[in-house]
């Protein structure tokens, strides 16, 4: 019997031996796993290796995460991704100068102009990559020989319909180079391969779409080789937000929530958590100290200028915001958050109740409406103006009293 356990031992190491050669034989060798495939290499050497690599280990963070509107801000696109229509009818643009078709071809998006008058030339161009996470709209750029750009069809969201991009003339324009501040805020990284930083030369299969974990705690390659490495062992290569202090918690934010940046000092790509924004850009309003904050981007601005923040020392964006969730429309989160601080006992509210209930006993909307955006407009048809695009505005106040939009300060 003794002779016979050992026989069956044998057989199931030896089983487990040819298995495990096999399996290395079919998906690669050991170290294709204890390395982890690296999407992009950052300025500092650390390798992006991407959000399904962290589910191995944090899977409800991971599986929350995939649905907030950060990480859905840029994708590469595919037909499912682009939230527009390409059914017969609901697929055109018409400019005063061209008409737009928005077709496909070999299952790739893309968008075909032909001009109305004259010669009727006709362009082509591919959808390559999706902007915006469709809460309020779509925009589409396209990787041509000459760099990366940005297509006239836009999709906006309250109208449900094919428009002209924000900015674009209401007639068939050059396209518009996509650079690094065009990317900063809708990528975690992309690699700019021009002589300059202001180039639209890019390899967009090396771009790692969406914001994701790595945009906040930092490249995770050298995390995910010394925990699949040490499963047990304690790692620190990852940057946590409760070791950074407020002002590098709210720069890691203000990084794209603080309107448009000029005064290039380093490439955005070369920011990484707990880095100081101001060694990197400065805001575009910067010395112009009686210019308004606009709703649009601007939301450090606006959220330092408010009483809430200016009356704590700890007050983050974090403190309203959890990153990994998607919480957009849950009043009774947010209404929560706000009762933390302004408790019944401490503070009255002074709308009657029924007044209360019309606004959905909703905190925030009243004292952050939503404000129309005088930076970011669209043209929804040919004949009409502009529409501002309505943005609700972090400037925490009382509105019925009359709240003037604060002026820049940065």
């Amino acid at each position: 019997m003794k002779r016979k356990s050992i026989y069956v031992l044998s057989a199931l190491l030896i089983a487990a031996f040819v298995t495990l050669k096999l399996y290395r034989h079919f998906s690669g060798p050991e170290e294709n796993y204890l390395d982890p495939k690296v999407i992009a290499y950052h300025f500092n050497g650390n390798g992006f290796v991407g959000s399904t690599t962290c589910m191995e280990c944090h899977q409800e963070v991971y599986e929350s995460h995939i649905l907030t509107p950060h990480f859905n801000t840029s994708a590469y696109a595919t037909l499912d991704k682009v939230k527009a229509s390409f059914e017969e009818g609901k697929n055109t643009l018409s400019l005063l100068d061209a008409n737009f078709l928005m077709t496909t071809k070999n299952g790739t998006p893309f968008q075909h102009a032909k001009l109305k008058y004259g010669d009727h030339r006709e362009f082509d161009w591919s959808m390559d990559i999706i902007i915006g996470s469709g809460s309020k709209g779509q925009s589409y750029l396209s990787q041509q020989p000459e760099g990366l750009y940005q297509l006239q069809a836009s999709y906006y969201v309250p109208s449900n319909s094919w428009i002209n991009s924000p900015n674009y003339t209401n007639r068939l324009n050059p396209l518009r180079a996509v650079n690094d501040q065009c990317l900063k805020c809708h990528v975690t990284f992309a690699k700019n391969l021009g002589p300059t930083d202001v180039s639209n030369k890019y390899d967009i299969t090396k771009m790692v779409m969406g914001i994701d974990c790595e945009r906040c705690h930092g490249p995770g390659q050298q995390h995910v080789v010394n925990k699949r490495n040490h499963p047990q062992s304690r790692d620190t290569s990852m940057v946590q937000m409760a070791s950074l202090s407020r002002q590098q918690r709210l720069d890691l934010c203000a990084s794209c929530h603080s309107g448009l940046r000029n005064n290039q000092i380093k490439n955005p790509f070369k920011f990484l958590p707990g880095d100081t924004l101001s060694n990197f850009s400065k805001n575009y309003h910067s010395l112009r100290p009686n210019s308004k904050l606009d709703v649009h981007g601007n939301q450090y601005g606006l959220l330092t200028s408010s009483k809430c923040f200016t009356e704590s020392t700890s007050m983050d964006c974090i403190t309203c915001h959890d990153p990994h969730k998607n919480q957009r429309g849950d009043h009774s989160y947010f209404n929560a958050k706000c009762m933390q601080c302004h408790s019944k006992a401490t503070v009255e509210c002074s709308i009657p109740e029924n007044n209360m209930g019309q606004k959905n006993n909703n905190c925030i909307q009243c004292h952050m409406p939503v404000i129309p955006s005088q930076a970011m407009q669209v043209q929804l048809n040919k004949e009409e103006n502009t529409v501002p695009v309505g943005v609700r505005t972090h400037y925490i106040a009382i509105y019925d009293k009359g709240s003037e939009p604060p002026k820049n300060k940065e």
